[in-house]
């Protein structure tokens, strides 16, 4: 699979054909990044992934290579140069001994079906945590190592479970268990704070919709009626199994949730204004 999927990319503002995109830039050395969704050539919550890229390159100590402004520019030139319906978008800032780039590319979007949200995935329990949980900085070890297992298990996405034996967050995604009305989640200092998270937190205090903040047990999942994730690609999709156990996914508040996330991320695109 290749790193850009499309005819086009950014490379330090410019834009490039994709023939000359290197995936060294990206892969070695040190990297932060954001992936973001597009939706007709404009980005969703774009704020918001800017607020999380600009902490994200703090948090690691390194330097800003880019604005918002600048990458606002920069991904509506991409966009208008190749153009693309609905797609994932990636911005990368990478640091190679002395040497820094800033990207901007699209990459594969691997979307559920229509049937994948009736009937739920599968997840898997990996036992694993990421070092910095709180800033988005590529590790292709523990990527590669998720992915595989992944595979060999026939799984969508990967649980990560700490030292504690606790479930912290999904390997590209945030966990949400619900008991009768109620959610539980991560705390915001255990996981990489999610923007779709973010948002299905705000519906959540807006609709009344209890949730505690906590790391659940591995060992206690089936106390729970359902668990589901959240991500950019996912946005809210349910899991009908976690390793042998199984989960109920006819639960309408899940539907709810997404549907009241896409109303929101719709909404966002329109005040996407590069300047």
């Amino acid at each position: 699979m290749n790193e850009c999927s499309g005819k086009k990319f950014i490379l330090n503002g410019n834009l490039q054909p994709a023939e000359m995109f290197d995936k060294s830039m990206v892969y070695e050395g040190d990297s932060v990044y954001e992936v973001l969704r597009m939706i007709k050539g404009s980005p969703v919550f774009f704020p918001d992934h800017m607020e999380r890229l600009t902490s994200s390159v703090k948090l690691q100590r390194k330097v800003i290579l880019a604005d918002t402004t600048a990458i606002g520019k920069a991904i509506t030139e991409l966009s208008r140069a190749d153009k693309k319906k609905e797609t994932n978008l990636k911005i990368v800032f990478n640091y190679n001994n002395g040497v820094s780039n800033f990207l901007i590319y699209y990459i594969e979007s691997g979307y559920p079906t229509e049937e994948q949200y009736k009937k739920g995935v599968k997840g898997v329990l990996f036992f694993a945590e990421r070092k910095d949980p709180e800033s988005k900085v590529i590790n292709h070890k523990l990527r590669s190592s998720i992915y595989h297992k992944l595979i060999l298990e026939g799984g969508y996405e990967a649980l990560l479970v700490n030292e504690k034996k606790q479930i912290t967050e999904g390997s590209r995604s945030n966990i949400f268990f619900m008991k009768g009305d109620s959610l539980v989640t991560a705390p915001d200092n255990a996981v990489l704070s999610g923007i779709t998270r973010k948002h299905i937190l705000e519906i959540c205090s807006d609709n009344k919709i209890s949730v505690d903040f906590l790391c659940v047990n591995a060992d206690a999942i089936t106390q729970y009626d359902a668990v589901f994730m959240t991500g950019t690609s996912p946005v809210v999709l349910p899991f009908y199994c976690i390793d042998d156990k199984l989960f109920n996914v006819k639960i309408p508040m899940i539907e709810r949730l997404r549907k009241l996330y896409l109303l929101k991320a719709e909404a966002s695109i329109g005040l996407f204004r590069p300047e």
